[in-house]
């Protein structure tokens, strides 16, 4: 009883009984202008349109001026005329509580199933600030992944936060899926940005399903929606992590994908106004990828860490278009999946050797650090003498490390795709046996 009231005394707290409005006094395609709320608004603030015929189309403040607001509607504005009202709503906030897990929210707060989960006590602001960076903790532990590549060759470590860099249909989605049932944290937040939305459904039933999302909450902006929606996605699912992480919890967060939300971004940003410049994004674009980066991370002393692994779509595999190269630049590592090794069938399509993790090698034992050393200067030497190899044009015994590579070759192949490894040790058993010490502490190559 007493957490029914709670949340009830949240929801009265999250509400206004008094209204401040003005009226609409131009309409374009994209922008609205209205009159009456320049003295109340600030940059992001919400303003609620209301159409004659009691239609209502929310919106975000992009401009200001000293005669009026221009605001940024969430969806078409078919029906609204002059002199329509607009209701000012003031700063977007969210309220999250335990009664959001299992759920798929929409940018709004609210379930897709068309109820609303109990607030919790404390506001959040969508575009919160992040932790202090005297104040943050270092790094944590290695975590369990159940993934051999990342059980090793990048392991994933408490507060750490990982680039996903990937074109699409070479197993992005469903790599995060097994990444977030397997990765050890007490809870998911997942934001789904720009997902068409039978892929939504189909995340949630088979590639999360009912373990999943015992654990999950899903933050879903489906393609048809407004830019404006598909951005408040991405800072609603942060906050909710920060909500958790508060709570002392650790929380796994990821997001698919930060291409997505920059080029939300770019729309809202365009429409206000401001000038493109990288390949057609504007110069807020890099900022604001960092602001949603940053919040993620270690806690203050005292309160839990948010681990976050953040998916981009490189189109052509160009690791060096500006969103890729804005977020490589934030993080503590970044994996590739390349469409070379899926297109051979092997998932996941992780390229070793053009991925790396910044946790090492601090996360690893020294023993295991030569391990990887090993079996990294194995892969580079097959990848460099690969095309003479597949031609037939090398032959046997002409060179010892080309031997050993090729020798350990399709072992490797085979413990990059296990997904089911059990723990980090069975993982370095596996390479321990691949490369076994030799005379003198030489390892296979």
């Amino acid at each position: 009883m007493q957490t029914d009231f709670s949340s009830l005394a949240a929801s009265i707290d999250g509400h206004s009984f008094h209204r401040i409005s003005g009226h609409v006094s131009a309409l374009r395609e994209a922008v609205v202008e209205v009159t009456g709320l320049n003295r109340h608004a600030c940059l992001g603030d919400r303003v609620l349109l209301t159409g004659s015929d009691g239609s209502q189309v929310g919106g975000e403040v992009v401009t200001l001026s000293s005669s009026h607001i221009e605001v940024l509607p969430e969806a078409r504005l078919q029906g609204f005329a002059l002199q329509d009202r607009a209701y000012f709503q003031g700063r977007s906030e969210v309220r999250p509580s335990e009664d959001w897990i299992g759920k798929v929210i929409d940018p709004f707060g609210r379930c897709y199933d068309g109820t609303t989960p109990a607030p919790g006590p404390k506001p959040y602001p969508l575009r919160g600030a992040p932790p202090s960076a005297i104040t943050r903790k270092t790094l944590g532990p290695r975590l369990e992944t159940g993934t051999a590549v990342f059980n090793t060759f990048l392991p994933i470590v408490r507060g750490q936060r990982l680039g996903l860099f990937a074109g699409s249909g070479v197993g992005k989605s469903t790599l995060l899926g097994k990444l977030t049932r397997s990765v050890s944290a007490d809870i998911a937040v997942v934001a789904l940005i720009g997902e068409r939305g039978r892929e939504v459904r189909e995340f949630v039933d088979k590639t999360l399903g009912e373990a999943g999302m015992k654990r999950a909450i899903v933050v879903a902006a489906t393609s048809d929606q407004a830019p404006l929606l598909k951005r408040r996605a991405a800072w609603l699912a942060m906050s909710i992590a920060e909500y958790f992480r508060d709570l002392g919890g650790h929380v796994l967060f990821l997001t698919d994908s930060v291409t997505r939300f920059a080029e939300a971004h770019r729309e809202v940003a365009l429409t206000a106004g401001e000038a493109p410049s990288m390949r057609g994004f504007p110069p807020s674009t890099g900022q604001m990828i960092m602001d949603l980066a940053e919040r993620a991370g270690p806690g203050p002393e005292g309160v839990g860490d948010i681990t976050g692994i953040f998916s981009v779509l490189v189109a052509g595999s160009d690791m060096d278009e500006p969103v890729a190269d804005i977020l490589r630049g934030v993080l503590d590592g970044h994996v590739v999946l390349s469409r070379e090794i899926a297109e051979r069938g092997r998932f996941p399509a992780v390229d070793v050797l053009q991925s790396v993790s910044r946790s090492l090698p601090e996360a690893a034992t020294e023993e295991e650090n030569g391990l990887l050393l090993q079996a990294r200067r194995t892969m580079g030497v097959y990848q460099r003498s690969k095309l003479m190899i597949q031609s037939g044009l090398y032959s046997q015994g002409s060179d010892p490390e080309i031997d050993a590579a090729i020798t350990a070759h399709a072992e490797l192949e085979r413990f990059l795709a296990r997904v089911e490894t059990g723990s980090i040790a069975d993982s370095y058993d596996i390479l321990r046996r691949l490369f076994p010490p030799q005379p003198g502490g030489a390892g296979l190559v």
